[in-house]
């Protein structure tokens, strides 16, 4: 039996071969993913049955899937998240619109406000909202009905099951009442770029989550559309976008009488949430 190192140290190796970006990483969280536990002992003996998930997990990443798919589960705004096959994994970029949304709600983070979240994924935008402003109640919706029941589950994982609801839907259609928060992380990728993804998006992330249309702003023009009449008051939108988009999406919002409050990057410094109200 390999020790922890010993384990780690040939994993590495393999996952350089195969041309890894990031095989001490990956390696690191394998191995912890197949003992269930972190940091272990560099120089405990991996369990006979530790040894074979690792060998499993290895073959899985060797063969492109993304670690945090192999292992299940994810990090976002320090809360756990589990993903299912339906669910784009929630990644540190899409903080920037629990940021942003937090910046404009400075003043009103201990009143009852009303969130929307338009294609909610794993719920990682809105549960962490909701762990932040103690008031809050929340609405997540998705096509996929397995996102919207891996959403409620990660409400429950997460200690927000009462405050959160989910439920499948086709974008704001059926939608009633005005909200004081909307956002949205919408599939935004043109659909000719699909091909050229890396692996461990374009075969394990979900096309729903990723197809935006011919130009990747189709969810954008049915949000310009729909959202104004949804809006409370005093109310923000607050959504994600792709590199480049943020002229088109700022026009489009515009055109449909929304007023632009202005954006935040990410820790890349790549323009990542727009900000809007009502005009």
């Amino acid at each position: 039996m390999p020790t922890v190192r010993e384990a780690r140290r040939l994993l590495v190796q393999r996952l350089l071969r195969a041309g890894s970006a990031t095989p001490g990483l990956d390696a690191r969280l394998l191995v912890e993913g197949s003992l269930a536990t972190e940091n272990p002992d560099p120089d405990m003996l991996l369990p006979v049955e530790a040894l074979a998930r690792l060998d499993g997990f290895a073959s899985r990443r060797l063969a492109g899937e993304p670690v945090w798919r192999i292992l299940g589960e994810r990090e976002f705004w320090g809360l756990p998240f589990r993903l299912s096959p339906a669910t784009l994994e929630p990644r540190p970029d899409s903080e920037t619109i629990v940021e942003a949304t937090l910046k404009q709600l400075v003043d009103r983070r201990h009143e009852p406000l009303s969130l929307l979240d338009l294609g909610t994924g794993t719920g990682c935008l809105l549960i962490a909202l909701l762990s932040e402003l103690p008031r809050a109640t929340g609405l997540g919706v998705d096509l996929s009905e397995e996102a919207a029941l891996t959403a409620a589950g990660n409400a429950a994982l997460n200690g927000m099951a009462e405050r959160a609801t989910f439920r499948q839907g086709d974008w704001t259609e059926g939608l009633a009442g005005r909200f004081d928060v909307i956002l949205s992380n919408p599939p935004y990728i043109p659909s000719a770029e699909i091909a050229t993804l890396s692996v461990e998006v374009r075969e394990h992330d979900p096309l729903l989550a990723l197809d935006g249309g011919s130009d990747g702003l189709k969810p954008y023009r049915i949000f310009a559309r729909t959202l104004p009449a949804l809006l409370a008051p005093g109310g923000i939108i607050v959504f994600e976008i792709g590199a480049g988009q943020g002229t088109d999406v700022v026009a489009l919002m515009r055109e449909g009488g929304l007023e632009f409050l202005g954006s935040r990057s990410d820790l890349g410094g790549h323009e990542r949430a727009l900000i809007f109200t009502v005009a």
